[in-house]
């Protein structure tokens, strides 16, 4: 009989944790880009892999546009 390397579903506190931001910040991402991320219920449940390969293809990239960091650079 062969093993499977089955990957475990991990919580969004775990992910906040795995990638050092906060909850906002995830919810967020899940809502305005695309974040892998699976509803169970009321809980939100994340495939560290997926989170992983999300990032790698600039998921999470800065996206704001000029005219906001404008205002900031004020």
């Amino acid at each position: 009989m062969s093993e499977f390397n089955i990957e475990k579903w991990v919580t969004l506190k775990e992910v906040q944790a795995y990638l050092g931001v906060g909850r906002e910040t995830v919810l967020a991402w899940i809502a305005k880009r695309n974040m892998p991320a699976y509803k169970v219920g009321r809980l939100w449940k994340f495939k560290l892999s997926e989170v992983d390969d999300w990032i790698r293809s600039d998921g999470a990239a800065d996206d704001r546009t000029d005219e906001k960091l404008e205002e900031e650079s004020e």
